[in-house]
């Protein structure tokens, strides 16, 4: 079951991408700065991962059906790999900004409005990208976190933007494409390590979302247990699949063995919040 708090945080931090590329837009065109109108453009694209966010968990909010008796909650594994891949595109463009400037040189406008509105901007989008962090953190969602980082790597392309402004009153303008190089890896790097995390949920990875020393630990303290193995989980954070065999005394009767499977049920959601289902194999003592 989806958060539909991490909705409502796509759609307040899609109005506040919204307002800062408007913003950019306006005090450009104001300015006559084509630069940052360019930004400006460069944020409204930026805003379309909100976009993939917010149909990524209407689509994963769906019920289970026969088709997905598991549910659809991967859909919003599948949207944080497109942001994944969006934060890629963006370091190829900020690259390639890099490189167009090293080989042939643009001296950027700089005024005091485009400074003032570079630095306002940079402001809010580091306010959007912390807070869109710390909730995704707080409800577990990875592409929350993952659109976080898409944020992020607009404060970066501003930081490359007013440091080559910075560059160029110095009268080092070399230093402006180096700068958006650097920036450009940084994101790259960011791009990946979303991609990463993405792949380790859709490929059923059990490290990290479970602790299989904790569920060793509440299994075997349950009351007629008397061992387990071949636990095994798999999903993300906030929603776990999982499935365990214990074994129990082999005179125990099915009803009794079957209330013993139900507490250690009980006692593993219990103790693991994020576990949504576990499959309790039932086995006597001497097959384990």
């Amino acid at each position: 079951m989806q958060d539909p708090r991490v909705r409502r945080v796509f759609i307040t931090v899609l109005i506040l991408n919204l307002v800062v590329a408007l913003a950019k837009a306006v005090f450009g065109l104001l300015a006559g700065s084509v630069s940052m109108v360019a930004d400006a453009l460069h944020s409204g694209f930026d805003s379309f991962s909100n976009v993939v966010g917010i149909v990524a968990l209407y689509f994963a909010e769906k019920p289970p059906d026969p088709k997905h008796p598991y549910g659809h909650g991967k859909i919003e594994t599948l949207g944080t790999l497109v942001i994944g891949a969006m934060l890629l595109l963006t370091a190829a463009g900020v690259l390639f900004e890099g490189y167009r400037r090293l080989v042939a040189p643009v001296a950027p406008v700089i005024t005091s409005v485009t400074v003032g509105v570079m630095i306002g901007t940079l402001a809010v989008n580091i306010a959007i990208s912390t807070y869109e962090k710390r909730k995704g953190e707080e409800y577990h969602s990875q592409i929350l976190i993952a659109d976080s980082m898409h944020t992020r790597s607009d404060v970066f392309v501003s930081i490359a933007v007013l440091a080559g402004f910075l560059a160029v009153r110095l009268g080092y303008p070399t230093a402006d494409p180096v700068i958006a190089f650097i920036i450009g890896i940084l994101i790259a790097r960011m791009g990946v390590e979303v991609i990463y995390e993405a792949a380790q949920v859709l490929t059923d990875t059990m490290e990290p979302p479970c602790d299989p020393a904790l569920i060793r630990a509440v299994v075997t303290n349950t009351p007629g247990v008397v061992g387990c193995h071949d636990f095994r989980c798999r999903g993300r954070r906030g929603e776990i699949f999982a499935d365990i065999h214990i074994t129990v005394d082999p005179a125990l009767p099915v009803a009794a063995a079957h209330a013993i499977s139900d507490e250690v049920e009980r006692r593993l959601k219990e103790a693991a919040p994020e576990i949504v289902e576990i499959v309790v194999h039932i086995e006597p003592e001497s097959s384990a």
